[in-house]
């Protein structure tokens, strides 16, 4: 799957749509869902250059199994960190695509990690390419690139899950700086029916929140509550409109059914059609 110039105009160009920032420091980007007769491949757009993180630092203690010199089992305590960015549809709240850089024990083994919904073709697997900041503006503003030089980073799907599969790669650290310093990347994935689509990551805030303390657990875990919270809520909404308009088509339908009943063997006549408002004055 080789990234082109074509690919990333049609895939990314479509929409662009901005991030929505809870809070400075810590930042939830929000897709609408797209509108009726739009290419699927266009669904994963392209968010905007955001003055806010679109970054967001995450730590927690944890212990894990592991084996000593002689091979025995012994229980290790670590600290792991996942910078991440996750992208989700406001619609639905299904989270769309998440990249994260996943740190032991302040940055022993950096993996890249990311995440695309189910329904992806699991033999490809992903492709990232990293994006220049001149770049990543031009493809905002859908204008044409020359993406023909990048060299994509490869990964397969290690793991699936009821919210995705993720793919991970070692995070040297010549990636950490291309990270730092560009625009923005583009997870590119092979639908199930065997189209691509691609998943655009802005870059933004991600050097401060690698760098930085990481952000409260718990304030984090309330402000990603509280929007999902928000997006049940707008689709109850739509819910709702939905059954006022449909109630409000089948009493109109029912009064147009009614009318006069014919004579004794006339035979039925077409229903005359409404006469139209008369004009106000």
């Amino acid at each position: 799957m080789k990234i082109t110039s074509s690919l990333t105009r049609a895939l990314c160009t479509a929409a662009l749509l901005s991030t929505a920032a809870i809070s400075s420091g810590t930042a939830f980007a929000q897709t609408p869902a797209p509108k009726a007769g739009a290419a699927p491949a266009a669904a994963a757009a392209a968010p905007t250059a955001a003055s806010q993180s679109a970054w967001v630092k995450l730590c927690e203690k944890g212990t894990v199994m592991a084996k000593d010199k002689d091979g025995k089992e012994i229980k290790e305590d670590h600290t792991i960190c996942l910078t991440h960015h996750e992208r989700i549809d406001a619609s639905s709240g299904i989270v769309l695509v998440s990249a994260a850089i996943r740190q032991v024990d302040e940055g022993k083994n950096p993996l890249l990690m990311v995440m695309v919904p189910l329904g992806m073709a699991i033999a490809p697997g992903v492709q990232v390419g990293v994006y220049p900041k001149d770049m990543w503006e031009k493809i905002q503003k859908g204008e044409k690139v020359d993406d023909s030089k990048l060299v994509p980073l490869k990964m397969a799907y290690i793991l699936c899950h009821s919210a995705g599969c993720t793919g991970e790669i070692d995070a040297t650290p010549e990636m950490l700086n291309d990270l730092k310093t560009n625009g923005g990347i583009i997870v590119y994935a092979i639908s199930g029916n065997g189209q691509p689509v691609a998943f655009p990551i802005p870059l933004t805030g991600f050097d401060n929140a690698l760098a930085g303390a990481p952000a409260d657990n718990q304030e984090y875990s309330k402000q990603r509550r509280a929007l999902m919270q928000q997006i049940a809520e707008n689709q109850q909404k739509v819910i709702e409109e939905y059954r006022k308009q449909n109630d409000e088509l089948q009493k109109s339908q029912g009064q147009l059914g009614k009318g006069a009943a014919p004579a004794a063997g006339a035979a039925p006549k077409a229903a005359a059609p409404a006469a139209p408002a008369p004009a106000k004055k």
